[in-house]
């Protein structure tokens, strides 16, 4: 599986951006597609993940809101909404693959593309 993401860039406090993380490989490892970032500290967070087959989708507690994830079947990506930027909201962006439909910790996901950073000016 090779996943690449992209779509960052700076955008100011209040803004937004989506984020686009196109998948290629089989099918039975993307089960589940998560998004991660990490931090100028280095700290890496969850975002959120969607299950490939059904679309059901989970989003980090402290993102529901502000942030969405959905997929697009026919082109193979998985999107990444973020509305109401904030300057924490600053680091880059990962997109993650799990052949487990039932991925939920960051152990569990197997195929990582490089990120896109995105910065977020006060």
């Amino acid at each position: 599986v090779q996943l690449q993401a992209y779509g960052g860039g700076l955008v100011q406090s209040g803004g937004y951006l989506r984020l686009t993380c196109e998948i290629s490989g089989r099918a039975d490892d993307r089960a589940t597609v998560g998004w991660f970032r990490q931090t100028p500290e280095k700290i890496r967070e969850f975002v959120g993940r969607i299950k490939w087959t059904t679309g059901a989708t989970y989003h980090a507690d402290s993102l529901k809101g502000r942030f969405t994830i959905a997929r697009d079947n026919v082109e193979n990506m998985v999107l990444l909404q973020m509305n109401g930027l904030r300057p924490e909201d600053t680091a880059r962006y990962f997109c993650a693959s799990s052949h487990s439909s039932a991925a939920s910790s960051e152990v569990d996901y197997v195929w990582w593309g490089p990120g896109t950073l995105v910065t977020v000016s006060s």
